[in-house]
């Protein structure tokens, strides 16, 4: 009988981590729609006087927020450093276009990290938000 796979530790925190922020995130309540109300209401100062309902999940997403996505996007960089295409050497008709594959992984180029990463943060999705 073959034992089961141990989790790496490390791994698993950062799968946590991202989880965590993940649910705060769907629990909070988008800004999306309000910001462009807001921003009408700027004072002389450059400040809005916001007045509103916020829920403990609103306050605990706002509290992280901008420590969490600038994590976030650091490790979306350092993905996308690991995560690049190279030259597969191989031999090919079309020498325009070489085979290429990712530097990290060695799966065909694009490899199913960038593409992941692509599907969700690529130019199309802000036109969805």
């Amino acid at each position: 009988m073959e034992a089961p796979k141990r989790e790496d530790p490390q791994r698993q925190g950062l799968r946590e981590r991202l989880e965590t922020i993940l649910v705060r995130t769907e629990k909070a309540t988008s800004w999306h729609d309000e910001a462009g109300h807001l921003r009408g209401l700027l004072n002389h100062e450059g400040y809005v006087p916001v007045r509103t309902r916020l829920a403990g999940e609103d306050l605990d997403f706002l509290a992280g927020a901008r420590t969490e996505l600038i994590r976030f996007s650091e490790l979306g960089l350092r993905l996308l450093d690991l995560h690049q295409p190279r030259d597969a050497g191989g031999i090919t008709s079309d020498t325009a276009h070489p085979i290429l594959r990712c530097r990290s992984c060695m799966w065909r180029w694009p490899c199913p990290t960038f593409r992941a990463m692509s599907d969700s943060f690529g130019p199309d999705r802000d036109s969805a938000l």
